[in-house]
């Protein structure tokens, strides 16, 4: 995880925040522990919401699958 680490301080450094979305949700799909998937999952979720990405919905989607979000009533 070492290149992706670099990556995501390279993404903050510059504010990248579309780049962030992306590369948290590749941390996530890298992760065997539920607990460490859905943090980098919220936070992919919140940087893609940030940047409004198409992708939110999706990220939520999973989230809310992972029981870490509620589903809408």
């Amino acid at each position: 995880m070492t290149n992706l680490h670099t990556r995501l301080l390279q993404a903050h450094a510059a504010g990248d925040i579309a780049a962030l979305a992306e590369l948290y949700e590749l941390a996530a799909a890298s992760q065997q522990d539920d607990n460490a998937r859905s943090f980098f999952l919220t936070h992919a979720y919140v940087h893609a919401l940030e940047a409004n990405l198409p992708g939110a919905g999706r990220l939520r989607q999973i989230l809310v699958d992972m029981g870490r979000e509620v589903p809408d009533s």
